[in-house]
């Protein structure tokens, strides 16, 4: 049978594992007696540990929240996978400072074998760029305004933003990330809309603001929602583009979170879609393999003049290549 110290360790262990234990299974899971149990229990909250009772047929435990934290005790697997997620982290500002600062916590208080485990993949395991796609900087959000969005969708309270240069008051109801961007999912208090905002493009006001009824999308739903809105109305640059090929064929081209395809006729279609620059689009459009005509914006028109006089100069050989812009054939 364990020392006593060590099966309160494993006791706690076990409690975190998930919310709720009776006591025969504590007891069968630690290969003690039901009164065992009932005693490490007691010892447990005499240290500080909140352990609550939870009533029931067979009765049972659950581990509280309390002002002292029990010992986090990790196996090899849960240790590696917190240590690379702690060096993922992104997107958010100062989330690798905080990151590193909770990693040097973890390796600190660890075993040895698996603090040497853990240093290892610290050490060997590097990430390259995330954004490779973009010649624009990946925006981040404020820890604060992520928390300021997650309480009030957890109380169910509006939140009013500076969005776009509008005041607008909203009901939230998820927030979703989605190639390197946070959007919020939140209809809009005054017409029911739903809608998908770029959190880096609202400004909270930090006020209290009314609760509401909550009147939720089914789970799936989000995502596809955010996708979908993201592909006509959630770029930095919007663009719309006729294509001499059926709606059908360029549908079969792109993902449908890229853009909306519309067909004109038999052999042409519109495509609205979009980007972070015209830089990106333009060579995105080139991509689909068709002929085309950008309808808009006119800094798109300049940029597609401008790679093909480049692609024409690349084409032609060095010495168009180097001829100074619009002289190239």
């Amino acid at each position: 049978m364990l020392e006593t110290s060590a099966r309160l360790l494993a006791l706690l262990s076990v409690l975190q594992s998930r919310p709720a234990w009776s006591g025969p299974a504590l007891a069968e899971r630690l290969g003690v007696t039901a009164r065992t149990v009932r005693n490490d229990v007691e010892r447990l909250r005499q240290l500080g540990y909140p352990i609550e009772g939870v009533r029931g047929p067979a009765g049972g435990y659950r581990l509280g929240p309390g002002a002292k934290l029990p010992p986090l005790l990790l196996d090899d697997a849960e240790a590696v996978a917190v240590a690379i997620g702690l060096r993922a982290a992104t997107g958010v500002a100062g989330i690798e400072e905080s990151s590193a600062s909770a990693l040097a916590k973890l390796e600190q208080v660890l075993p040895h074998h698996l603090r040497r485990r853990v240093e290892a993949v610290t050490q060997t395991v590097s990430a390259g760029p995330v954004n490779t796609d973009s010649n624009v900087e990946d925006p981040e959000i404020s820890h604060d305004t992520l928390a300021r969005i997650a309480d009030a969708i957890r109380d169910h309270e509006q939140l009013r933003m500076e969005y776009e240069g509008a005041r607008l008051d909203v009901e939230p109801y998820r927030v979703i990330t989605w190639q390197r961007r946070w959007y919020l999912v939140a209809r809009e208090a005054s017409s029911g809309t739903w809608r998908a905002l770029r959190i880096d493009w609202a400004e909270l006001n930090g006020m209290p603001q009314p609760r509401y009824t909550p009147r939720p999308m089914e789970e799936e739903d989000y995502i596809t929602f955010v996708v979908r809105e993201v592909a006509s109305a959630g770029w930095s640059v919007h663009t719309r583009i006729t294509v001499a090929a059926p709606a059908d064929e360029v549908r079969a081209r792109i993902n449908d979170a890229v853009g909306v395809v519309e067909a004109i006729d038999d052999e042409t279609c519109v495509l609205v879609t979009g980007g972070d620059s015209v830089e990106i689009i333009a060579v995105y459009i080139g991509m689909l393999g068709l002929d085309f005509q950008v309808d808009s914006p006119p800094e798109l028109v300049e940029q597609v003049r401008l790679l093909g006089r480049r692609y024409a100069a690349a084409a032609a050989g060095p010495a168009a290549a180097v001829a100074p812009t619009g002289e190239g054939e």
